[in-house]
C-alpha cells in the first residue's frame, strides 16, 4: 500500500510554557496527538489514532522537526539537535520544544502566553491502518505512522475541532471515490439481503 501523507490539528492539551531567562530558553510542553480520541474527518469517516502508532517512527531515531504553521522556514526544534523531545505515553504523543532565540520563536511564545495560539498539528505518512466499514461513518484506525514533523499552528484546517485532516485535492478525490464505491457495494448487498 502506498504511503498517504497527512496532517492533523489538535488543541494542545496540558500545555506548559516556561519563559526564557538569561540562562534558559523558552520551552513549550504539550501533546501533539491524543490516542483513542475519535475524530470526524471531513464528514467522510471517523479516525482514531492507536496507542503505539508513533513508536516505530520514534525508535528509528528519524530527524523530526518542530515547526510553526507547517513552514519549513520556521524551525522551532529538531530531534537530531536535542531541541525537540518526543515520546509516547498512555495519553498520546508528548513533546517538548526548547525554543530558539529567534524573532519567530519569541513572537510565538508571546502569542501562546496570551492564549492566542494553543493548537498543534503533526505531519505523517500512514504506514499501517485498519478500516471498519460496518460503522457509519466508517472508522479508520491509524495503527502506525512515519512522523516527519509536528507544528504549533495559529489556524487549524477545521476551526472548532480537536483534530482535522489536510489533504491535497487529488487525495480528497481518491478518498471520495473509494467511499462512494464502498457505499454502493454496501447498498447492493443490503438490497439483496432484503429480497
Amino acid at each position: 500500500m502506498a504511503k498517504q501523507k497527512a496532517m492533523r490539528t489538535f488543541d494542545i492539551t496540558q500545555i506548559t510554557t516556561r519563559d526564557a531567562t538569561e540562562d534558559t530558553p523558552s520551552v513549550i510542553i504539550g501533546y501533539a496527538a491524543v490516542f483513542n480520541s475519535p475524530t470526524i474527518i471531513g464528514d467522510w469517516f471517523t479516525e482514531i489514532i492507536d496507542p503505539g502508532a508513533f513508536s516505530r517512527s520514534l525508535s528509528e531515531s528519524g530527524d523530526i522537526r518542530a515547526l510553526f504553521n507547517h513552514n519549513w522556514d520556521n524551525v522551532l526544534g529538531r530531534t537530531k539537535s536535542g531541541t525537540l523531545k518526543l515520546e509516547e505515553d498512555e495519553r498520546g504523543l508528548k513533546f517538548e520544544i526548547e525554543l530558539p532565540n529567534t524573532t519567530i520563536a519569541r513572537d510565538l511564545a508571546e502569542s501562546m502566553s496570551r492564549g492566542d495560539i494553543n493548537q498543534c498539528s503533526f505531519g505523517f505518512w500512514v504506514t499501517e491502518e485498519t478500516w471498519d466499514y460496518s460503522a457509519e461513518p466508517y472508522v479508520r484506525t491509524v495503527n502506525e505512522v512515519e512522523l516527519f514533523e509536528i507544528s504549533v499552528v495559529s489556524i487549524p484546517a477545521y476551526d472548532g475541532t480537536e483534530a482535522s485532516l489536510v489533504r491535497s485535492k487529488e487525495e480528497d478525490n481518491s478518498l471520495e471515490q473509494r467511499m462512494s464505491i464502498i457505499k454502493t457495494i454496501n447498498n447492493t448487498l443490503e438490497g439483496k439481503l432484503n429480497e
